[in-house]
């Protein structure tokens, strides 16, 4: 009897243990997340697993720890990263996606990942090769998945030209989905399409005349907002109709910051509503500082996964990077 007492003692524990784990906040790690295969983790994606209850980041991974890699080879010649959470706010390495679309040489970049009827669907930038320099196409892949790992090739998407990166996708109120994306093209302008079903798109043009790359559009605090990256912090834009945008001011992410890592412009971002509440979960290069312009070495190369939260205040977007962040992405469901 005394045995069965322990036993059933220690399943309340575990089981309690648990629902804390799931139910309240934790301090975020700063950085939040370093990858431990090349240190170059980048573009992060964040979506939840219905399957294993867990949340999955994905990364755009550079050979940061690489040697002997001439010109930006080393931003080329990796697959997609993936770290997994509880909660948002620790995270580990799991693996790295199974995308069964590869050339002999190939590089895969900033990935938009979505899940849709059961379904999960991936945009991903696809370069076909691992090249010294900027000049060479790429262009945006589709792709589908049952489990988040591994993914079934589906198209290459036909949109403005042949050197487009950075896709985002967002529900249309009316239905369908729209895309924005970058055109290096016009002058790393954002671009748009619109599809009916995720599988056929059709190309609309330009979205921003202005210059930046990496779009993520969202909705929260009854507007839709799109984040850029525009190389001098993240520039923020506001709309009613998904069509129009107004940009705010100030950036957000242009001050540097003053945790560990954080100590230069954010650059490429995603962001999770939850409720009320919107989190940025945005990459650095720490070593990319004004002391260091010029130097290209490892500690230039390397970069970290970094996550904020958002303020709104008078229809303005704000950030406090240097603030502690307590995050559940469990709670505050939207």
């Amino acid at each position: 009897m005394m045995l069965f007492r322990l036993c059933f003692l220690a399943i309340i524990l575990c089981f309690s243990s648990c629902f804390v784990k799931k139910s309240t906040l934790e301090q975020a790690d700063k950085p939040l997340f370093r990858d431990p295969i090349f240190d170059g983790a980048a573009d992060p994606v964040v979506i939840f697993n219905t399957k294993t209850q867990k949340w999955l980041m994905f990364y755009t991974n550079r050979r940061a720890n690489a040697s002997d890699l001439d010109g930006v080879t080393w931003v080329h010649g990796t697959r997609i990263g993936i770290a997994e959470s509880i909660n948002g706010a620790k995270w580990n390495y799991l693996d790295t996606a199974n995308i069964k679309y590869r050339d002999a040489d190939y590089t895969h970049w900033a990935p938009e990942v979505i899940a849709h009827e059961g379904l999960y669907h991936m945009y991903l930038t696809y370069v076909p090769g691992i090249f010294k320099d900027w000049q060479h196409p790429r262009y945006i892949l589709h792709l589908t998945s049952a489990n988040l790992l591994d993914w079934k090739f589906e198209s290459k998407l036909q949109l403005a030209k042949d050197k487009v990166i950075d896709a985002c996708v967002f529900p249309l109120p009316e239905g369908g989905w729209r895309m924005w994306y970058n055109n290096e093209n016009d002058g790393k302008s954002v671009y748009y399409a619109d599809s009916k079903d995720l599988y056929n798109w059709t190309d609309k043009g330009k979205a921003l005349a202005t210059r930046g790359e990496g779009p993520k559009v969202f909705k929260w605090k009854d507007k839709y907002w799109m984040v850029v990256d525009m190389w001098r912090g993240l520039g923020i834009y506001a709309s009613t109709d998904l069509i129009t945008w107004k940009k705010q001011k100030e950036n957000i992410l242009e001050k540097p910051g003053t945790g560990v890592d954080d100590g230069v412009i954010g650059g490429h971002p995603d962001v999770v509503v939850r409720g009320d509440k919107a989190y940025v979960f945005y990459f650095t290069h720490p070593g990319k500082t004004p002391e260091n312009k010029g130097k290209d070495t490892y500690e230039q190369r390397r970069s970290s996964i970094q996550v904020a939260e958002l303020k709104y205040e008078n229809g303005i977007i704000t950030c406090d990077r240097n603030a502690p962040v307590y995050l559940n992405l469990n709670l505050n469901k939207p």
